[in-house]
């Protein structure tokens, strides 16, 4: 199934509240704790130190002292995090806002989900290339070369918003179609000239290939200020249960600010959940995590805040590329009411 039959095929949830203006399979579930109220989440993908915080606030009790029962699942990908919870599946998850973008504008007036705190203030879109095949830190080094990414990836898809900027044709370079598992092998024995990362997700690259052997172009330093993934959560709950939602929040948020001054309580919660887990590698996960979820933004406006010309701009973006009839606005892809207070967000040195 493509991506946007896929983003289509779940019915939008009606929408109970007016908008606020902008400012792996599922386990077992245990019974929920009496008293509390149960909440499942949903991740956008595998246990790693880039979701370290949400095992934190757990592990800590912070999602009981705001009287949830908090069941933390992995996930299958950006798409599916929000289908989850249009369909009802999940109550709250991490997911891409392109793809939400995308997701409000096949479900016009009427998506179920919206995005109450952004997580990755900075989307760690990269393309990591070999130094011996001649590419630098600059985007003019990639012409003509072959670069590896899976069909549906998101780095992927959003290249020709860098390419709109660099003036750069669609036979700029070669796109070689490759499965996520066998990335890194490409890259390593040489298949390919560069492919397409996370940042953070990178590590595995790193940890086969010297970093001085590698070159890192990021998406941003090419002028594109796109938002990550944020915490999703559907319009049924936020209107029924905002208390819960809030909650939600502030025990995150607590376990994020204390993620980014000291990763090491998180990296013990996320070993305790995945003991296979490698903390050394998971570490320099964090390192490079860190600096997207608490950018430069973060420092005036806080975490899980949004800059509303930057949406804009994301919201025009996308559906320049991917030739949207109806993008939503702005208000209808956030609601940040229930943020916890500014002066909880703020990161000391973010």
């Amino acid at each position: 199934m493509d991506r946007r039959r896929f983003l289509t095929s779940f019915a939008a949830l009606p929408a109970a509240t007016a908008l606020a203006s902008l400012s792996n399979p599922v386990r077992a579930q245990p019974a929920p704790a009496a008293g509390l109220l149960p909440l499942k989440f949903s991740l956008d993908f595998r246990v790693t130190s880039q979701t370290s915080p949400f095992f934190l606030a757990l592990a800590r009790g912070y999602y009981r002292e705001e009287g949830l029962d908090v069941t933390i699942d992995t996930g299958a990908g950006s798409v599916a995090s929000i289908t989850r919870v249009a369909s009802g599946a999940y109550d709250m998850s991490l997911g891409d806002i392109s793809s939400l973008i995308e997701f409000h504008a096949q479900n016009p007036g009427k998506a179920a989900v919206q995005a109450v705190y952004q997580y990755y203030n900075r989307a760690p879109f990269v393309i990591i290339g070999r130094k011996d095949r001649g590419i630098t830190a600059d985007f003019a080094s990639l012409r003509g070369k072959r670069v590896a990414a899976a069909a549906v990836e998101s780095t992927r898809r959003l290249w020709p918003m860098v390419a709109n900027r660099l003036k750069a044709g669609p036979d700029f370079f070669e796109w070689v179609t490759t499965d996520f598992a066998v990335r890194d092998n490409v890259m390593v024995r040489g298949d390919v000239d560069a492919a397409t990362y996370f940042h953070d997700s990178a590590v595995s690259l790193f940890s086969r290939m010297p970093l001085e052997q590698l070159a890192v172009l990021e998406y941003a330093k090419a002028g594109l200020d796109l938002y990550g993934n944020a915490i999703l959560a559907s319009r049924k709950l936020i209107a029924d249960k905002p208390q819960a939602v809030a909650g939600f929040l502030r025990a995150t948020n607590r376990a994020l600010r204390e993620t980014v001054a000291d990763v090491e309580p998180a990296l013990a919660a996320i070993k305790a959940r995945e003991p296979i887990l490698n903390l050394e590698v998971e570490r320099e996960r964090w390192n490079i995590t860190r600096g997207y979820v608490a950018a430069a933004d973060t420092r005036a406006d806080g975490l899980g805040a949004v800059r509303s010309e930057l949406v804009s701009r994301q919201i025009a973006d996308v559906a320049a590329v991917f030739g949207l009839e109806k993008p939503p606005a702005a208000a209808e892809l956030y609601e940040l009411s229930l943020l916890p207070p500014k002066a909880e967000r703020l990161v000391a040195g973010a």
